[in-house]
């Protein structure tokens, strides 16, 4: 049979031990915990953001990652860049339609009303015109029956 490789399998014993829980500490264990926890996180995180600075600047270590990581940049500058000038021009263009469209309907508009109006002055200069020549008519009837009457008396 040849030789294959497989993990190790455990022993009932190790397993029950690696699943026990383990016991909690008292009296000056518990405090001694305590105490290091205190110092052990600030650490912990100290050493974090150090690797964080440490990884940021990998690619600043030499000109050529200098150059690199400049490039990037401006690309990615220039990506920015193109994407708020679309924007810019998208919004003019909208902003223009929109300007036009609201002017088209103005003159529409006041084009509709100051014909309406129009109408409406020529119909009351004809309704002017009519009850005029009416009412002078009528003096004119009343002055004619008032010399009539006039010269009956004389």
């Amino acid at each position: 049979m040849a030789a294959t490789k497989t993990s190790p399998k455990r022993k009932p014993a190790a397993k029950k031990a690696a699943t026990a829980p383990k016991p909690e500490p008292t009296g000056i264990d518990a405090v001694a915990a305590q105490a290091e926890k205190v110092v052990l996180v600030p650490v912990g995180a100290a050493l974090i953001a150090r690797d964080g600075v440490v990884e940021s600047l990998k690619p600043f270590r030499t000109r050529t990652g200098v150059e690199k990581e400049l490039k990037r940049f401006e690309r990615r500058g220039t990506t920015a860049r193109n994407k708020v000038q679309r924007e810019v021009k998208r919004n003019r263009t909208r902003v223009e339609r929109e300007l036009r469209q609201r002017r088209r309907k103005a003159e529409q508009a006041v084009k509709r009303n100051r014909t309406e109006l129009e109408k409406q002055v020529k119909t009351v200069r004809k309704d002017v015109e009519t009850r005029a020549k009416t009412a002078r008519k009528d003096v004119e009837a009343r002055i004619k029956d008032v010399q009539e009457q006039v010269q009956s008396l004389a």
